[in-house]
């Protein structure tokens, strides 16, 4: 597996690429915008994006769908809780005096439980609400892709429509925090950690 980490749109969101360097497919989770940019990434690897995946639908993540899509031809996944807010991205941006483009809708919703395949790796998604509405992660073994749930040190605002503090604590503790301690966390914005060092170490969220 490879994973490339890149800073993307207004908010510098990160963007990750998750690839089978054996069959050249690739997951492009959280595409904020910079869209040359994932492309190029993409291709230093001769990697083939199949699946768009947004773990929510803040206009943050989700400013590169439309281009990236339209260049590659990739499925576009997200949460069905999630999936009305993609084409209001262009208007919630307004709201915070920034510009991006909204997303086409989703081609595929899914839940937690449900699987998402990259080559010969498979994922497994975990339901994430309080931050947004429903949030998802994606949690390969060793590696979980987190969007706005857990930062290192933080957690995501729950002060945003849909959220809510007490869902996103639990969500965490309940979903995250029950993944091995060595499982490295990449969140939507800021450094990437691990579990085991947000539970011993992230005073919002204790064990």
């Amino acid at each position: 597996m490879i994973i490339k980490q890149l800073p993307t749109g207004p908010l510098a969101v990160n963007c990750f690429i998750v690839g089978d360097l054996d069959t050249k497919e690739a997951i492009v989770i959280d595409p904020g915008g910079s869209v040359d940019n994932i492309v190029s990434a993409l291709a230093e690897h001769e990697l083939q994006c199949k699946i768009i995946f947004n773990t929510h639908t803040h206009f943050d993540h989700i400013g590169g769908n439309a281009d990236l899509k339209d260049i590659t031809g990739a499925e576009l996944i997200t949460h069905p809780k999630e999936a009305p807010f993609l084409q209001q991205a262009d208007q919630a941006a307004l709201m915070f005096g920034l510009r991006t483009k909204s997303s086409p809708p989703a081609d595929r919703t899914v839940v937690e439980g449900d699987t998402i395949v990259v080559g010969k790796y498979e994922g497994v998604l975990v339901e994430i609400p309080g931050h947004s509405p429903c949030g998802l992660a994606l949690i390969f073994p060793g590696h979980a892709f987190v969007g706005d749930a857990l930062f290192a040190g933080g957690i995501g605002r729950t002060d945003f429509p849909g959220g809510s503090h007490d869902a996103l604590i639990g969500a965490i503790r309940d979903k995250l925090y029950t993944l091995p301690d060595d499982t490295i966390v990449y969140p939507g914005h800021g450094p990437n950690t691990t579990i085991g060092h947000e539970k011993r170490t992230n005073p919002w969220v204790h064990v």
